[in-house]
């Protein structure tokens, strides 16, 4: 598969972090991004642009606020084409905690946002926008979302100053003839703008890296993925596989598998991710995977048909 207008963005850093408040060593972060340079990626997101009045830096690690001194220190001296990219959260950010792109080693804000929250994402996008940054926006949790409401707020984005529009499988809970019916969605509205199609899946059923190929070949052109799939519960679309399908010359497989090898199967055995039963539970029950992530921290980790009886009786109650 090549088709020269796709972006790859790695989000390892960010949607890994989620396992762990985003508590990684300097080292560490610096490794993957000299691995996700040295591989041709198009983007790296460092993590989030949160602001200290909502997270605590006694808790969290570097990576969840993305401070420019951080992230200097860790592309000091990398000679890399690659972009940085940080995520911002409506509400969890404070648009003054956003420096000017002069000031900041950062070319890509993407603002996450639920389908109920588009017209706060359009506001911040705007705000970023004019500071100079590159934007997009993820749309969270796209399986829960009601088509008019997605219809109205896609038809607001495509007036923005936007580069792409995520198509985010949150819960993991999508098959493929819902990707294609999503993508042709959001491009009707897009594409018409110049704005891309972007989706970033989640591997609950083991379709993270399936569906995002479905989606490439519905004609998205912005796709995210991971180091070894790290991400919250199951975990994303595996990043050497993404790039192995691509075919695109401009892509290195071979940092990737050398990072994986040295850093990601000894932090497999620190830090848990990937496909699991109650995460697929999650997913086909089309439920957040908090539930799961409680049941797999506590005592009764592998009392799979109970966890499955209760979130049913639990979705039939509310």
């Amino acid at each position: 598969m090549y088709r020269p207008e796709i972006k790859v963005l790695d989000c390892t850093i960010r949607d890994g972090g989620l396992i762990n408040e985003h508590l990684f060593e300097d080292k560490f972060v610096r490794a993957v991004y000299e691995a996700v340079s040295a591989s041709g990626v198009d983007y790296i997101e460092l993590g989030y642009r949160a602001s200290k009045k909502y997270f605590s830096a006694d808790k969290f690690g570097k990576a969840k606020f993305c401070e420019e001194d951080f992230l200097r220190k860790v592309i000091d001296g990398v000679e890399s084409n690659t972009k940085l990219s940080v995520m911002v959260d409506i509400g969890r950010v404070e648009p003054e905690d956003i420096p000017l792109k002069k000031d900041s080693v950062v070319s890509l804000m993407r603002v996450a946002c639920y389908v109920k929250d588009i017209d706060k994402a359009i506001a911040l996008v705007k705000r970023c926008a004019d500071k100079g940054y590159e934007t997009t926006v993820n749309i969270m949790a796209i399986s829960t979302a009601l088509m008019p409401d997605l219809e109205e707020g896609l038809s607001q984005l495509a007036e923005c100053p936007l580069k792409a529009v995520y198509i985010v499988d949150s819960y993991g809970a999508l098959f493929s003839e819902q990707i294609h019916f999503l993508v042709q969605q959001y491009a009707k509205y897009l594409k018409p703008k110049g704005i891309e199609v972007g989706i970033h899946c989640h591997n609950n059923q083991q379709l993270g890296f399936a569906n995002t190929i479905e989606a490439i070949r519905k004609g998205a052109n912005f796709m995210d993925a991971t180091i070894y799939g790290i991400g919250r519960a199951a975990g994303n679309c595996p990043l050497e596989l993404l790039l192995a399908f691509l075919k695109n010359p401009k892509f290195k497989l071979d940092p990737i598998l050398d990072i994986i090898e040295k850093e990601f199967i000894p932090l497999r055995q620190k830090i848990e991710w990937g496909y699991m039963i109650p995460d697929m539970i999650c997913g086909i029950l089309n439920q957040h995977p908090r539930s799961a992530i409680a049941l797999r921290s506590g005592k009764e980790k592998r009392s799979y048909s109970e966890f499955y009886r209760n979130l049913r009786n639990d979705m039939e109650l509310a």
